[in-house]
């Protein structure tokens, strides 16, 4: 497997070949890439302009859970001892199928979990809604075909790609020739750190020397369908969203982007719209009332509906 640290111009050099046939320059921690387009190629999905809500399934120990998930550890057995903000009577299928019944699409499902009863609550959801709903959790190349063989519309994957705080382009090709780059997410949740923001990994507890930025973006963009990504700081926490970062996802995402973090209120879907151009989808997690918050489902489910009536 061949890794890439996103600081290293050797390193970027070495890529050649890795793609069609591309040319590369560093710009300060990131990459500058000219892609050579023939006429044969099929041009890029352009970038929707209505902001979608994606809802979420959150799964730890096969119950469904909203927690503060840079307080989760990457512990063996019962170590990890995570904040949780709640956790639900109900099943993981049985929200799938609130989500089927509400029209609402492209929300995914998070296995915060190796252990069996996660990945059988993740998989009773994708049954309730086939191909409604992504996966991610523990996402690899050995088994990314059977979660799209058991419904998801995508895998969605962070950890397998950016392996030991650098990018694994190795894995990343392997993913897109198994499944495909129309149903791979890549999950690029990111911590502020010197003023930049960084992908952090396993359970959002490492930092990768990857920066957030729009060199990053486009060259990313090309393995592919959507982007997924949390603020870590302000995840969970009710805190308000990163305007500074769905503004950065608003402005140099070339393909679909999802935003989670911090929404507590209506106005910050509204914020979300702003801050992103029209261009950012946002996900809403603890401060909904299905997970024990105060931010009523129904009312963001008709926000969403009204965003998708304004583009008619």
């Amino acid at each position: 497997m061949r890794t890439i640290s996103a600081n290293s111009t050797s390193n970027v050099q070495s890529l050649r070949g890795f793609v069609n046939a591309p040319t590369y320059g560093l710009h300060k921690r990131g990459f500058v890439i000219s892609w050579p387009f023939s006429a044969s190629r099929k041009p890029r999905s352009s970038i929707h302009c209505s902001v979608r809500f994606r809802p979420c399934i959150d799964i730890h120990k096969g119950k469904v859970k909203q927690i503060v998930g840079s307080t989760l550890q990457d512990l063996e057995g019962d170590g990890s001892n995570p904040v949780t903000n709640f956790v639900s009577d109900k099943s993981a299928a049985e929200y799938a199928n609130l989500y089927k019944e509400d029209g609402l699409t492209g929300g995914h499902v998070i296995m915060l979990g190796a252990d069996p009863l996660s990945k059988d609550a993740a998989l009773e959801a994708l049954h309730a809604y086939p191909g409604g709903l992504q996966v991610g959790g523990g996402i690899n190349s050995d088994n990314c075909l059977s979660y799209i063989d058991e419904g998801a519309s995508h895998v969605i994957v962070t950890s397998y790609v950016f392996n030991n705080g650098q990018m694994d382009l190795g894995r990343l090709k392997d993913l897109v020739r198994i499944v495909g780059r129309h149903r791979l997410v890549l999950d690029l949740s990111c911590r502020k750190k010197e003023g930049e923001y960084a992908i952090v990994t396993d359970r959002w507890q490492k930092f990768s020397d990857v920066i957030l930025n729009a060199e990053v973006l486009q060259f990313l963009a090309n393995f592919a369908d959507e982007f997924l990504v949390h603020g870590v700081d302000v995840e969970g926490k009710k805190l308000g969203i990163d305007e500074e970062l769905v503004a950065l996802l608003g402005k140099h995402s070339p393909i679909p982007v999802t935003y989670a973090g911090g929404v507590t209120v209506m106005a910050d879907l509204e914020r979300i719209k702003v801050a992103g151009k029209g261009r950012v989808d946002v996900t809403v997690g603890s401060a909904l009332d299905i997970f024990g918050g105060n931010l009523a489902y129904k009312d963001v489910v008709a926000w969403h509906a009204q965003q998708h009536a304004s583009m008619v």
